[in-house]
C-alpha cells in the first residue's frame, strides 16, 4: 500500500487513535477482533516452513505475531509518526528489550539522573552485568551530556517531562548531541503519549511506553511499546521472538480502546493539573511546586514550544520531614495511594520510599527526590473534590 491508498496517511491524530492499524476479518467487526490464540494453523508444511523462515509474510506464534498486538502496534506508530513500533509486556520489558537489541558489552550510555528509579537500577545493576557502563547526568545541563559521550557511547536516554520532578529537556538540542556523535536518542514519553508530545519529529531515534500508564488510561492492563525506524525496531522484535517479554493480545486490544480516547484524556488531565498546581503553589505549607505549567518552572517556556499541554502529573514539597510527607499521604481520602499513574482516579505517592525506594539516599539527593516529596498524578474527577482532598493532606501537617 502506498500513500494514496492509504485513507489514513495525512489524517489528524485523532483519526489515527481511532482507525489506524485496523484491518476487519471476514466477519467485518466493527470494533477491533480479539485474537486469543497461541499459534496459528498453516494450509501446508512448505507454508509453514516459509513462514518461519520470514520468506512469507504472516503469523507464526503468538510471541511475536498476534494480529490484535499488530494492530496496537501500528495505531502507536501512527500516532508517533514511527516507521514501526514493537509492543512488550511492560514499559520496563521495553526500555530492557532496546537495551538488550542494541547495546553489547563494551558499550557505553549516557542517561538522565531524572528518571523512573527502575530505570536507574536496570542500567546500574542489571546492564552493567553484561559489560554496559552507564554515566548518569544532569537532565537540563546540556554541557554534561557532551562532555559525557565518549567513543563507545550508542545511546542516550531521558523522560521528558522527568518523573518525578517534571523537569524538560530540549529534545531537538539533545538529538544534536547525539547524532554528532553517532548514537540514537531514546525519549521514554510516558508523561506526554503522543498526544502531547511526538519527540521522533523533534529528532529523537527512538520513543518508549509504558503503555499501562495514560496510554490505557484506566489502570487495567500491564504493557509496553517501542517505537522507530525499522532497522532498530526488527533488531527489537528479533530479542522479543527469542526471549519472549511480549505483549499478551487481550492487553492489547484493552490499549486499543484506551487510545481512541486518548487525546481528549490527556487534554482534561493537563488542564485539571494546571489547575491544581496553580492553586497548591498558592498554599503556605508547600514549599515548591513541580510542574512545567507554571510560569516559574525553568522549563516552562521549552515545554510551551515542545508540548501541546503540560500534561497530568505534577509533585510539591510539603514543609517538615518525611513523617510530615507520610501524614499528608494518610489524610487523603478521595485519591488513591499507588505508585501507578496515568490514570481515570487521581494517585498519589511518596517517590522516596516507593518509586525511587531502590536508589540509594546520595543518588536520590542528587535527583531532587525529597522525603518531603509528593507525586500527585491528576485524573478526571471534579477539581473541586480534589482541592477539598488535598486540604485534608495540608491539615494533618
Amino acid at each position: 500500500m502506498n500513500e494514496h491508498d492509504d485513507p489514513y496517511f495525512d489524517a489528524e491524530l485523532d483519526t489515527l487513535a481511532v482507525r489506524a492499524g485496523q484491518v476487519r476479518t471476514h466477519e467485518g467487526e466493527h470494533s477491533e477482533a480479539l485474537f486469543l490464540t497461541s499459534s496459528y494453523v498453516f494450509t501446508t508444511a512448505a507454508e509453514a516452513a516459509e513462514r518461519f523462515s520470514g520468506e512469507q509474510p504472516g503469523n507464526v506464534y503468538s510471541r511475536y505475531t498476534n494480529p490484535t498486538v499488530r494492530t496496537f502496534q501500528d495505531r502507536i506508530a501512527a500516532l508517533e509518526g514511527a516507521e514501526a513500533a514493537v509492543a512488550t509486556s511492560s514499559g520496563m520489558a521495553a526500555i530492557l528489550s532496546t537495551c538488550m537489541a542494541l547495546l553489547k558489552s563494551g558499550d557505553h550510555v549516557v542517561c538522565s539522573r531524572s528518571v523512573f528509579g527502575t530505570t536507574t537500577v536496570l542500567f546500574t545493576k542489571y546492564m552493567q552485568k553484561f559489560g554496559v557502563e552507564t554515566t548518569f547526568v544532569n537532565p537540563t545541563n546540556y554541557d554534561e551530556w557532551q562532555a559525557a559521550v565518549k567513543d563507545n557511547t550508542k545511546l542516550l536516554f531521558l523522560e521528558t517531562p522527568s518523573n518525578p520532578l517534571s523537569e524538560v529537556v530540549d529534545i531537538r538540542k539533545l538529538a544534536n548531541i547525539a547524532h554528532n556523535r553517532d548514537c540514537l536518542l531514546v525519549v521514554d514519553n510516558c508523561f506526554c503519549t503522543p498526544a502531547l508530545q511526538q519527540p521522533l519529529s523533534l529528532g529523537a531515534d527512538i520513543v518508549v511506553h509504558s503503555a499501562t500508564k495514560f496510554l490505557d488510561g484506566q489502570g487495567r492492563c500491564m504493557g509496553g511499546v517501542v517505537c522507530g525506524r525499522h532497522a532498530e525496531m526488527d533488531e527489537v522484535l528479533g530479542f522479543i521472538r527469542s526471549t519472549g517479554p511480549s505483549m499478551s493480545p487481550f492487553n492489547a486490544w484493552v490499549f486499543l480502546k484506551g487510545l481512541e480516547t486518548l487525546r481528549l484524556r490527556m487534554d482534561a488531565h493537563s488542564a485539571s493539573a494546571l489547575e491544581i498546581a496553580t492553586w497548591l503553589d498558592q498554599q503556605p505549607e508547600i514549599e515548591c511546586v513541580y510542574y512545567a505549567g507554571l510560569p516559574s518552572h525553568s522549563g516552562h517556556d521549552l515545554a510551551k514550544a515542545q508540548q501541546r499541554a503540560f500534561g497530568g502529573v505534577l509533585s510539591f514539597n510539603v514543609k517538615g520531614d518525611q513523617a510530615a510527607a507520610w501524614r499528608f499521604l494518610d489524610a487523603t481520602k478521595i485519591m488513591s495511594l499507588t505508585a501507578n499513574l496515568g490514570d481515570t482516579k487521581t494517585t498519589i505517592v511518596h517517590p522516596a520510599s516507593t518509586t525511587h525506594s531502590r536508589l540509594s539516599a546520595d543518588d536520590r539527593a542528587k535527583a531532587g527526590i525529597a522525603d518531603t516529596l509528593i507525586r500527585v498524578a491528576v485524573g478526571l474527577e471534579a477539581v473541586a473534590d480534589l482541592k477539598v482532598d488535598l486540604q485534608r493532606g495540608i491539615a494533618a501537617l
